[in-house]
C-alpha cells in the first residue's frame, strides 16, 4: 500500500513583480520565499520545495542555503529541493549541505535529485554537456553511498576514488530522504528503482494519467529487484483562488510571460489562451477554486497511487500577495478536501 499521503508546495523562486509592477531584486524574492514557507508551515502543509536555477529570471541558485534559513523559522514542514541538479555539482558537497539543513531542521531535510531541464549550470561550473547522462549516473552512484554509509569506499571514472572516507557533518539519524526526479524517461524510472529510491514524476504538460505506465514500470521494477514499495510523488504547476474565473484571470498573464520567455529560447510559439484553457481543463495545470483544485489533485493521487503531491505555485512575475493567498487557500481548504476525497481523513470545518 502507498505511504500516507503528503501534500506539499514547490517554487522555482521566479523573480516576481512588486506592487508597482516592477520586477523585484533577487534578494527580496529570496526573503519572500522564506515568508511563503513560514506560512505553509503554520498551515500544516507537509513539504516546501525550492528549485535550483542559474539564470536571471529565477532568484535561487543555492536552494540549500534558503532552506537553512527557513529551517530556523519553521517547526514541522519538511524542506527540500525541487530539484538539485546533481550532474553539475559535487555529490559530497550536496550531501554536506543537505546534512546541514537536516541538522538545522531536526531531521526535516529532503533532496530531489535530477538532471534539470535547464543547462546553464554545465558551462558555469565547467562540465561538458556531452557527458550529460554519464555525469548524473556516476554522481548518483556516489551520492547513494553517502546517504547510506558512514564511511565511503567508492570508485568511478570521472573523479578520484574514495577509501574508507568519512564525510561531515554526518546525518544525525536515519537516511536522508532522497527522491529521483523524472520528467518522462523510462530509463530514469528504472534507475530510481535500481537505487531503491522514491520516484518524483514532474508532470508539467498533458493529462496525469499518461504517466500511469511509468508508475507501474517503477513498481514492477521494484518487485523484480525484491525491494519494498517506495513512495511515488508528482510535481505539477497550479494556482488556487476564490473561484475558477479569478484563478485564471490572476494566473494567466504571469504564466504566459514565463512560458513565452522560456519557449522563445526553445523554439516554441507563444502560448495562446486556448492552449492555457485546454491545459487547465484536461492537462496538468491544477488551477481554480479550492474545490476544483482538490478534485483534480485527488483524481491524480488515485490514478497514480501517489504518496506525495507537490503543487508548484511560482509562475514568472506572479506577485507575492497572490502567492501568499494561494498558499493560504491550499493549506486551509485544498489539503483537507483532498484528504477527504482520497479517504484519509474528514475535511475540516
Amino acid at each position: 500500500m502507498p505511504a500516507p499521503l503528503q501534500l506539499g508546495l514547490d517554487t522555482f523562486g521566479d523573480v516576481t513583480a512588486g506592487p508597482d509592477g516592477v520586477l523585484l531584486p533577487h534578494a527580496q524574492v529570496i526573503r519572500d520565499l522564506v515568508e511563503q514557507a513560514v506560512l505553509a508551515d503554520g498551515l500544516g502543509i507537509d513539504f516546501f520545495g525550492i528549485g535550483e536555477h542559474h539564470r536571471d529570471d529565477f532568484a535561487v541558485s543555492s536552494p540549500e542555503t534558503v532552506l537553512a534559513g527557513i529551517a530556523t523559522r519553521t517547526s514541522r514542514i519538511r524542506l527540500g529541493s525541487a530539484v538539485t541538479v546533481l550532474s553539475s555539482d559535487d555529490p559530497i558537497r550536496v550531501f554536506q549541505r543537505f546534512s546541514t539543513v537536516d541538522a538545522l531542521s531536526s531531521g526535516r531535510a529532503e533532496v530531489i535529485l535530477g538532471r534539470g531541464s535547464f543547462t546553464e549550470s554545465f558551462p558555469l561550473f565547467g562540465f561538458d554537456l556531452r557527458q550529460y547522462e554519464t555525469l548524473f549516473e556516476e554522481k548518483l552512484d556516489l551520492f547513494v553511498e553517502l546517504i547510506r554509509k558512514k564511511r565511503v569506499t567508492w570508485k568511478g571514472r570521472l573523479r578520484p576514488p574514495l577509501e574508507d572516507q568519512p564525510v561531515f557533518p554526518p546525518l544525525e539519524a536515519g537516511e536522508l530522504t532522497t527522491w529521483i526526479g523524472v520528467g518522462g524517461s523510462p530509463e530514469s524510472v528504472v534507475r530510481a528503482a535500481r537505487y531503491d529510491l522514491p520516484l518524483m514524476l514532474a508532470i508539467i504538460g498533458g493529462p496525469a494519467q499518461r504517466f500511469a505506465p511509468y508508475a507501474q514500470l517503477y513498481r514492477d521494477a521494484m518487485g523484480r529487484l525484491g525491494q519494498a514499495e517506495r513512495p511515488i510523488g508528482v510535481h505539477s504547476p497550479g494556482y488556487v483562488a476564490a473561484s475558477d474565473a479569478l484563478a485564471a484571470e490572476e494566473f494567466f498573464p504571469a504564466y504566459k510571460a514565463m512560458r513565452d520567455r522560456i519557449g522563445a529560447e526553445r523554439g516554441w510559439g507563444p502560448m495562446t489562451r486556448e492552449e492555457f484553457e485546454r491545459e487547465v481543463a484536461g492537462g496538468s495545470l491544477y488551477l481554480g477554486s479550492p474545490q476544483t483544485v482538490a478534485r483534480k489533485i485527488a483524481a491524480t493521487v488515485k490514478t497514480l497511487g501517489l504518496s506525495r503531491f507537490q503543487l508548484k505555485i511560482s509562475a514568472g512575475p506572479l506577485p507575492q500577495d497572490r502567492l501568499l493567498r494561494c498558499i493560504a487557500l491550499y493549506g486551509r481548504e485544498v489539503v483537507p478536501m483532498v484528504r477527504e476525497l482520497v479517504g484519509e481523513a474528514p475535511a475540516l470545518a
